[in-house]
């Protein structure tokens, strides 16, 4: 773990240590997957101002997201099956957040349940709601959360239907994994991932099954998820929602200007410009080149988040300098924790850390309030 330098050196050991089928749902698009690489690839194309001889002491990246206080502007994304990239997964990715000083988001498809995170972390989390059709299971979800304590409700937009994600269905994916020789070879050139495995019983989406009705087992859950998802979500739904909730809201999944523009007429607190990880809607532009553009149209309404394609540091300072007020990451954190557990998150996180204080120093500035546009020496959108 010491020798892993940035978060592509996390990737490789994650490859190696976690069961293909999990590695590429955590790492696959859609369809082509040209999203998912525009994702990364257009943050390539903005360059920064180098500035030399300014005072580059006593830095901060101290700020805040929907009105929490961050040690940094940085998230840790809602991820379905967190818990099958290393057991307990869920658990052990709060608990780094937690020492980091930053936020951690609850999947609704998390395998460890909105309760088992609250029981094993100090600091409030966030929770990602996704809208079913059963809405007494949805209302039941937001319930829970409040008792949990979770201090922010991110409901997911863009996600109505599934996009198709050759990978999983070439892989055979499941939660936990079939038992065919194809997936038992997977298991078995992996022995430490199955070690841990064997460790733990959280195997299963914990927040649904015994929750949902009659969901108790493996096949009942396979029938109603593949039922569940509703089509008809609508901005209707957004305000009940928002009143059954009652505490901070964040949008996710933003990436149009017309619906950013209704996202900040809902009252929400905050927005995310994001695609999925190039997971739904292939072809669709990458978050970051969208991102100026919602910041332009809503930005003096809504605070305005960001989502997709980092994958360092200098990620981070160019969407704040874009206009971001924080930033999520979700794959960079999985890779952490596929290579290393809890501690690979906090490796992720620290690299993460370390790299936007120092591209924050070499570009002229001492505190993070002070990464605009002025650091931006080039960009493409």
């Amino acid at each position: 773990m010491t020798q892993a330098l940035d978060i592509a050196d996390l990737k490789k050991k994650a490859r190696r240590r976690v069961p293909k089928m999990f590695f590429d749902y955590a790492d696959s698009g859609s369809y082509t997957q040209g999203t998912y690489r525009a994702n990364e690839a257009d943050f390539q194309k903005i360059k920064l101002r180098q500035r030399v001889l300014v005072d580059m002491t006593n830095r901060s990246l101290e700020t805040t997201m929907v009105g929490r206080a961050v040690s940094m502007p940085v998230a840790l994304a809602p991820t379905g099956l967190t818990g099958m990239q290393h057991a307990d997964g869920e658990i052990l990715a709060a608990q780094a957040a937690e020492e980091a000083g930053v936020p951690f988001t609850l999947s609704t498809m998390s395998i460890c349940s909105i309760e088992d995170v609250a029981a094993h972390t100090k600091t409030p989390f966030w929770f990602q709601l996704y809208v079913m059709k059963d809405r007494d299971f949805v209302g039941n979800l937001i319930d829970r959360a409040k008792a949990a304590g979770c201090s922010a409700l991110v409901l997911t937009l863009d996600l109505q239907i599934l996009g198709q994600r050759h990978n999983d269905i070439r892989n055979g994916l499941s939660t936990p994994p079939k038992f065919t020789p194809k997936h038992i070879l997977q298991m078995a050139t992996r022995p430490f991932w199955c070690l841990d495995m064997l460790k733990t019983q959280r195997r299963t989406f914990g927040n649904i099954v015994g929750h949902a009705k009659n969901v108790s087992d493996l096949s009942s859950l396979s029938t109603w998820t593949a039922e569940q998802f509703d089509p008809q979500l609508s901005w209707k739904d957004v305000a009940w929602i928002k009143e059954r909730w009652g505490g901070k809201l964040i949008l996710k999944g933003v990436l149009d200007v017309e619906d950013a523009k209704m996202a900040a007429e809902t009252g929400a607190d905050a927005l995310i410009v994001s695609n999925h990880g190039g997971r739904q809607l292939d072809g669709a532009p990458s978050s970051i080149s969208m991102l100026p553009k919602i910041v332009d149209a809503v930005g003096d309404r809504i605070e305005v988040h960001m989502d997709g394609g980092i994958r360092s540091g200098q990620d981070v300072l160019k969407a704040l300098a874009l206009g971001a007020k924080g930033t999520f990451i979700g794959r960079p954190f999985l890779y952490g924790l596929g290579a290393g557990g809890r501690d690979g998150v906090k490796l992720a996180l620290d690299i993460i850390r370390k790299e936007l204080d120092t591209t924050l120093a070499l570009c002229g500035k001492r505190v993070i309030a002070d990464a605009t546009s002025e650091i931006i020496a080039e960009s493409p959108f």
